[in-house]
C-alpha cells in the first residue's frame, strides 16, 4: 500500500508560510479528491486546501497553531493515488460562494480543484454546530458558542450570529450615531485593544501564572502588518497635512441616494463621495497615485494611469487593506457595488491574497471609531494615503454667520520622496472641494 505525503502549498503572492488553523481529518479518516483536510491562514487570508489525494489519513504532520513553511510535509495519506483526470473548468476556478480555490499536483502539473459544493458544519459533543472559521471567530471575540442562538437553516451557528452576541454583550465599541449612520458603513469594527482572545488549550498563546499578562505570539495577518509598516515607515519619508471640511452637501447626497430607486439594492455612505472624490482628485495630481521603485538601474517613480483603491479593513484577523481594481472606470454604482462587495468579503474572512495586490493608493475610513483625524501610514508600494474622519455637526462661519454644519477632517500622508508638499496639499484641497460641492465631480 502506498503512502503519498502532502506538501503545504504556494497558495499565492509567493507567500513563504501559513498557520495551521484547524485540521478537518484526524488519522483513520477515509479522504477523496477535493475534500477539504485542513484550514491554514496566510499573511493575507484564510484557505481551505482540498486533498489531491485518495485514501486513509495515517498521520498529521503539523498541529493546529504551528506555522509551517511552504513545501513542508503536513499530511500523510496511505493507499492514496494522484488524480489526473479532473476536467479543467471552463471559468477560473471557484465555488459559489466566490472562494477562490486552490490548484495544485505532482511537480509540473497544476490542476484546479472543485471542492464540495457545501461545507458541512463540525459538531461539538455539546450540540453547537459551527463551521471551524466561526469557532475561530468566537474564540478571538470571547464569545462562547454555547450562549449564541443559531440561525442557519440547519441549525447551525453563522457568522451573522456570533458578531450580533459580541455586539450584545459589549465586545464591540457602539459608534453608531443617528448622523453618521454607522450601519451604512461596512468596514467591521474589532479593535484588537477591545478584543481579548480568550485562553485556550488550542491557543498558541500562554498566560503568566497570575493571569496579569499575556503572551501572544506574533504571526499572520497581524506579522506581515507590522513588517509593512515597519519597512513602510523607515523607508518612505512620511509626512501628514489635513484640512476640516464642511461635508453638509456631502450628507445632503447620501440622503438622495440612499431614497433612489437607483441605490435601493446597495448600501450608501460618505465613504462613497469620499472614494469618487479620491479617484477624481488623483487625475489631477498623478504623482499621489504613483510610487517609489529602487530597481538595478537606480530608483525610479512609477506613476500609475489607473487607480486601485485600497481600503484598509479592520477585521477580527486583523488590518486588511483590499483595493478596488480599476476603480477609475466605476460609475458611482458601479463604485457602491464593488465597496460593498469588499467590505462583506472582509467580513466574511474570504479577501484573497490577490484582493490585496497591486493598490496605488488607500482610503481610511477612522470616522467609523469616532475619531477626528490621524496620521497614517503608508502602505508599501504606494505614495499616499487618505483618512477621513468622523462626521458631526459643528459650529461653521457661513456668509458671515455661525451655523451648524457637518463638518469632518480629511488627512494625507504621503511618501516626500515622491510627491513634494505642494502637491499633496494640492490634492488634499481637491478632495475637500468634492466633499464640500459633490455636484464638481459631474464635471
Amino acid at each position: 500500500m502506498s503512502t503519498q505525503t502532502f506538501h503545504l502549498p504556494d497558495v499565492g503572492e509567493g507567500l513563504a508560510e501559513a498557520e495551521i488553523v484547524s485540521w478537518r481529518v484526524a488519522p483513520g479518516d477515509t479522504v477523496a479528491v477535493n475534500d477539504v483536510v485542513v484550514e491554514i491562514e496566510t499573511a493575507k487570508s484564510l484557505v481551505e486546501l482540498p486533498s489531491p489525494f485518495d485514501g486513509v489519513v495515517s498521520e498529521l504532520l503539523a498541529a493546529e497553531g504551528d506555522t509551517v513553511l511552504v513545501g513542508a510535509p503536513i499530511i500523510t495519506i496511505a493507499g492514496a493515488g494522484v488524480v489526473t483526470d479532473v476536467p479543467e473548468p471552463a471559468e477560473p476556478a471557484a465555488d459559489a460562494s466566490g472562494s477562490v480555490l486552490v490548484g495544485y499536483g505532482s511537480p509540473g502539473h497544476v490542476q484546479s480543484r472543485r471542492r464540495k459544493p457545501a461545507e458541512r458544519p463540525v459538531a461539538a459533543s455539546v450540540g453547537v454546530v459551527a463551521k471551524p472559521p466561526i469557532r475561530k471567530l468566537a474564540r478571538d471575540l470571547d464569545v462562547d458558542l454555547a450562549d449564541v442562538t443559531p440561525s442557519g437553516p440547519a441549525g447551525e451557528i453563522t457568522r451573522d450570529d456570533v458578531v450580533k452576541h459580541a455586539s450584545q454583550a459589549s465586545v464591540f465599541r457602539n459608534i453608531e450615531t443617528p448622523e453618521w449612520g454607522a450601519r451604512e458603513q461596512t468596514i467591521p469594527v474589532a479593535p484588537v485593544a477591545v478584543v481579548t482572545p480568550r485562553p485556550a488549550a488550542a491557543s498558541s498563546a500562554s498566560v503568566s501564572a497570575d493571569e496579569r499578562e499575556e503572551t501572544i505570539p506574533v504571526k499572520g495577518v497581524r506579522k506581515a502588518t507590522a513588517s509593512g509598516m515597519v519597512q513602510s515607515a523607515y523607508s518612505a519619508p512620511h509626512v501628514t497635512v489635513w484640512t476640516d471640511v464642511d461635508a453638509s452637501r456631502t450628507m445632503e447626497l447620501v440622503k438622495r441616494l440612499k431614497a433612489s430607486p437607483d441605490f435601493a439594492d446597495v448600501k450608501v455612505s460618505p465613504l462613497l463621495i469620499m472614494a469618487r472624490a479620491v479617484i477624481w482628485a488623483a487625475r489631477r495630481t498623478p504623482m499621489v497615485n504613483a510610487a517609489w521603485v529602487d530597481g538595478e538601474g537606480g530608483a525610479e517613480i512609477r506613476v500609475r494611469r489607473y487607480v486601485n483603491l485600497g481600503i484598509a479593513a479592520a477585521t477580527p484577523r486583523g488590518l486588511l487593506v483590499p483595493n478596488i481594481k480599476d476603480a477609475q472606470d466605476l460609475n458611482m454604482r458601479g463604485l457602491a457595488n464593488a465597496l460593498e462587495k469588499l467590505t462583506l468579503t472582509a467580513r466574511e474572512g474570504k479577501t484573497t491574497p490577490a484582493d490585496q495586490h497591486g493598490g496605488t493608493i488607500t482610503i481610511t475610513n477612522i470616522g467609523v471609531f469616532g475619531m477626528d483625524a490621524g496620521t497614517p501610514i503608508i502602505n508599501p508600494g504606494e505614495a499616499g494615503i487618505i483618512a477621513l474622519g468622523t462626521i458631526k455637526q459643528k459650529p461653521w462661519v457661513v456668509d458671515g454667520e455661525v451655523r451648524p454644519r457637518w463638518v469632518t477632517t480629511v488627512a494625507g500622508s504621503f511618501d516626500h520622496r515622491v510627491v513634494d508638499g505642494d502637491g499633496m496639499s494640492r490634492f488634499i484641497a481637491d478632495v475637500a472641494s468634492i466633499l464640500e460641492e459633490p455636484a464638481l465631480l459631474l464635471d
